[in-house]
């Protein structure tokens, strides 16, 4: 088998624009792209410097708009590595992130919960 890797994961957001947004600017992702798929769709995909990023898939129908925030049903689903914990975690607190936790230390690093604009369940993690 050749070189494989995690490039994205589908998250199902409400509105491209209003989420692109919110992980631009709270998150510092960047926009790596947005193309106009016709029909009122687009391809819109935003993530960090390094690792997979998140494409934004606005709910179609019913089962869809109910996966808005709930992703992984409640539990933690996104994990955001960091090489400065205190940094990161204090620009994020300054620009509203809401943490559901104070940092804490684990065996496998510093780490607090933090919610997205949906409610999703995100780990900010600087590993050991």
């Amino acid at each position: 088998m050749g070189s494989r890797k995690l490039a994205l994961v589908t998250l199902v957001v409400d509105d491209y624009q209003i989420a692109a947004d919110w992980y631009c600017d709270k998150l510092g992702f960047h926009l790596k792209a947005d193309t106009d798929l016709g029909g009122e769709k687009r391809w819109v995909v935003v993530g960090p410097e390094q690792g997979a990023d998140l494409l934004l898939a606005r709910a179609s129908g019913t089962e869809q708009e109910k996966a808005v925030g709930s992703q992984t049903g409640g539990r933690v689903g996104f994990f955001l590595h960091t090489d400065k914990f205190e940094r990161d975690f204090a620009a994020m607190r300054e620009k509203g992130v809401v943490f559901l936790e104070e940092p804490r230390s684990e065996p496998y690093g510093t780490v607090a919960v933090f919610e997205d604009l949906y409610g999703n369940k995100w780990d900010l993690i600087e590993p050991r």
